[in-house]
């Protein structure tokens, strides 16, 4: 069983041990992220920037804005021939209270994260 811990401001996935569970993150059968460190944000999955096979990412020129976490950037995930739009994004430059998270990327739009 894995829960939610805060450490310094944030908050990690654990295992019930207490250990840090490695949390993947897939779509169409790919892992697209993999990572021990994650971040947990308002239910989000942030992996940290290192940990995304980043051959399946390309950069959009979509952005959005978060009132207390800034203007994030989306990617789209590709595998193969197909584009999910979107499914991954990142805050590059957060606002002061989301600072822990910059550059750490989570998913949406059918990208699965399990550990």
């Amino acid at each position: 069983m894995c829960k939610e811990v805060q450490t310094a401001g944030r908050k990690r996935r654990t295992g019930s041990a207490g250990k840090e569970t490695t949390m993947k993150a897939i779509w169409k059968d790919a892992m697209v992220a993999e990572s021990d460190a994650i971040i947990v944000v308002e239910g989000n999955h942030h992996f940290p920037p290192d940990s995304i096979h980043k051959e399946y990412f390309r950069e959009t020129d979509q952005h959005s804005v978060c009132p207390w976490k800034g203007t994030a950037s989306y990617y789209d995930a590709v595998v193969g021939d197909t584009v999910n739009g979107a499914a991954a994004w990142t805050y590059p430059e957060p606002k002061e209270a989301a600072k822990q998270i910059a550059g750490y990327v989570a998913f949406w739009n059918g990208v699965k994260v399990k550990k």
